[in-house]
């Protein structure tokens, strides 16, 4: 793989019929961008990260990376703040520094709520990652306590808002045409988000789709507009309905580091 790669960043870059050769990094957007973080990020992070973990930590260290973007528990506060600040040391070494706005240290976990309760504080803060807000809660039945996850707010109004654009430029495509492509639209954003405990998010979100796609209707319509029950057989033709598609982490995995 690594020898693919040396190969690639050789290659140059052509851009129409012109060829260019590349001396420095990759171009912008380049596919390779992705696999090069990997690899990089993994000699200076993951192979240190793991060497800390076993030789620092007197807690439980928890890991979870994926390209550039990654979320680190820790057990003692004390080992957060020590780990964050030898983390900056690490990456400056390899010419890397973390996102001032993006980096941020906040106390979660099964006794956040009850600590801040304590200090008289408000709710345990949240995090976003891979496009969910995770946050602190309990289990229905038991009471224990639960990560839960929903759909980030910034990641579901792009998302319409590229739908909106795009029923615009559809707005005198056949019907069933348009039907078509949002239910692959509608069924792929649900293949990504429809985790347990997120159903809610989910019915706003195709809500709202039923909302643009009989404004944009209701538009071309020059005569009679159609009403919400004309419409309402459309949309459930079309759209798909909400259901949890993913199962429920302990049952999808249940994995932990060797100390």
């Amino acid at each position: 793989m690594l020898r693919l790669i040396r190969k690639w960043l050789q290659a140059g870059v052509s851009e129409e019929g012109q060829w260019t050769e590349s001396r420095i990094g990759t171009p912008q957007g380049a596919v390779v961008s992705p696999l090069l973080a990997n690899v990089y990020l993994h000699y200076a992070f993951d192979l240190w990260v793991d060497v800390w973990r076993k030789k620092v930590a007197r807690g439980d260290v928890i890991v979870v990376r994926y390209a550039d973007d990654a979320v680190l528990g820790f057990e003692h506060r004390a080992e957060a703040e020590r780990f964050l600040c030898e983390i900056r040391e690490r990456l400056a070494k390899f010419g890397l520094e973390l996102h001032p706005e993006k980096t941020r240290l906040i106390e979660f976990g099964r006794f956040a709520a009850s600590n801040r309760s304590e200090r008289g504080e408000g709710k345990p803060e949240t995090f976003d990652f891979l496009g969910f807000t995770h946050y602190c809660g309990t289990t229905r039945k038991s009471g224990a306590f639960a990560v839960w996850r929903k759909t980030a707010g910034k990641k579901m109004r792009a998302k319409l808002q590229a739908i909106k654009e795009q029923l615009r430029n559809r707005m005198h495509a056949p019907l069933p045409s348009t039907g078509k492509w949002l239910r692959s639209v509608v069924q792929g954003y649900f293949q990504y988000y429809a985790v347990p405990g997120n159903t809610a998010s989910l019915g706003d979100f195709r809500d709202r789709v039923r909302r643009l796609w009989r404004q944009v209707i209701r538009r071309r319509g020059q005569k009679r507009r159609p009403n919400w029950t004309r419409t309402g057989k459309l949309f459930d033709r079309w759209l798909p309905t909400v259901r949890v598609l993913h199962p429920y982490p302990h049952q999808r995995f249940d994995a932990m580091h060797p100390r």
